[in-house]
């Protein structure tokens, strides 16, 4: 078996989860959009656990998704990309998401959509179809949208819009219609050099947003979903032949961003395991965790995927979370190697302060997922400094955050990144 140890976030997605063996990257019939993180630079851990528990909310809890795809409103994300969208093209910002399927921006139309974003840099705009010279209307009758619904739709005659609705299990709503327009993004043409490309997708037009879809903190313009269903735009792109259907991303804690790439990894090389089929998340098979050359003693179903189980792999998520078993024999045996330290916490986190390098402290995480796939995770990855010395850890109990979600390995930006 082929041992070598991969540290670092960079996942590619298709039919199989890839881990890149260095950090330059190759790919052919690509896109590639360069991302932000909300959070970059600030070092309020309060932020970090208020984040995910609003993402998890709507992540773990029931939600009516009429027209397809988990979207999830802007106030739960994390990284974001600028897109071109219509003729002549306008630029959007958009939260990237793995978790979601639809591209949706807010629109002209729009009632309670913010005005403004919190976040430096960002200067909202809204979409208007009949500024753009390509945009169509998409109606009810259309096979886009009688594919979203199932089949034909009750009371549809042409003309009528195709509409899409989404409620989420804290009360916020994004309701509007469906457009088709040309969407704009950077290809990679060779020698790391990229030039502009674009493909025509159909997207929501948002024209009513509510609770947070309407607030200015941390909002944007809309949401790329990543997601596996056809009305994802890589799924749009790569049936027109624009794009292969496969996506990575470099997730990159330093600078505080990164990058997400469609289309064939040709560099560097890469090591694969297999998407678990048919689940609305990307689902993986994890095996094992090792620390310090040990391998913890689990129960061998723990990481089955099942009915509120499995693993996830979400680059929305702040932190790691692992079911209550693993989690404890994690900090027990990560802490084994510093008996005498003492803890407090700090905004429910586990705190302790420690001189010294923590890489040399404190031993590598190291996740054994399906064909032998292994990712290592060093201690700067999972512990942060929240001040001079103190370090908190990043690791957090399923069963304490949600009871939804208290079997469910959900594996976020902060451990799985650069």
């Amino acid at each position: 078996m082929d041992r070598r140890r991969i540290s670092g976030g960079c996942f590619v997605f298709l039919l199989v989860l890839v881990i890149f063996e260095s950090g330059r990257i190759g790919v052919s019939g690509n896109g590639v959009f360069k991302v932000q993180h909300k959070f970059f630079g600030r070092r309020m851990v309060e932020e970090l656990r208020a984040h995910d528990a609003r993402r998890h909310g709507r992540l773990l809890s029931a939600v009516d998704l009429p027209m397809g795809g988990v979207g999830l409103p802007t106030s739960t994300g994390l990284y974001f990309a600028q897109i071109g969208l219509g003729s002549p093209p306008k630029n959007y910002y958009v939260q990237v998401d793995t978790g979601s399927d639809i591209l949706w921006v807010n629109c002209v139309t729009c009632q309670r959509c913010p005005k403004k974003s919190d976040i430096q840099g960002v200067e909202l705009a809204l979409f208007d179809p009949k500024g753009s010279s390509t945009a169509k209307y998409v109606s009810c009758d259309q096979n886009f949208c009688s594919s979203l619904y199932g089949g034909d739709i009750p009371g549809c005659t042409p003309n009528l819009p195709c509409q899409y609705s989404v409620s989420y299990g804290d009360g916020s709503t994004s309701s509007g219609f469906y457009v088709t327009d040309v969407v704009q993004y950077n290809q990679v043409t060779g020698n790391h050099q990229t030039e502009l490309a674009n493909g025509s997708v159909t997207f929501g037009c948002g024209a009513q947003q509510s609770a947070d879809l309407g607030s200015s903190g941390e909002a944007l313009d809309g949401i790329l979903g990543f997601g596996q269903s056809n009305s994802s735009m890589l799924s749009q792109l790569a049936s027109a032949g624009k794009v292969k259907k496969v996506f990575s991303h470099c997730l990159d804690t330093t600078n505080g961003g990164g990058i997400f790439a469609i289309g064939h990894v040709v560099e560097p090389k890469v090591k694969t395991t297999p998407l678990v089929p048919d689940q609305p998340h990307y689902n993986v098979n994890l095996k094992a965790i090792e620390v310090g050359g040990s391998f913890l003693t689990l129960p061998t179903d723990l990481f089955e995927t099942g009915e509120k189980k499995g693993t996830i792999i979400d680059s929305g998520t702040t932190l790691a979370y692992l079911p209550e078993t693993a989690y404890k024999l994690l900090m027990t045996s990560i802490f084994s190697y510093q008996p005498d330290l003492s803890f407090h916490t700090v905004q429910d986190f586990l705190c302790f302060r420690f001189y010294g390098n923590v890489d040399d402290g404190f031993p590598d995480v190291i996740f054994h997922f399906e064909n032998s796939l292994l990712l290592t995770v060093h201690p700067h990855d999972y512990l942060f400094e929240d001040q001079d010395s103190v370090w908190c850890v990043g690791w957090q109990n399923s069963g304490v955050q949600s009871r939804d979600g208290r079997d469910i390995a959900l594996l976020g930006g902060k451990q799985f990144t650069l």
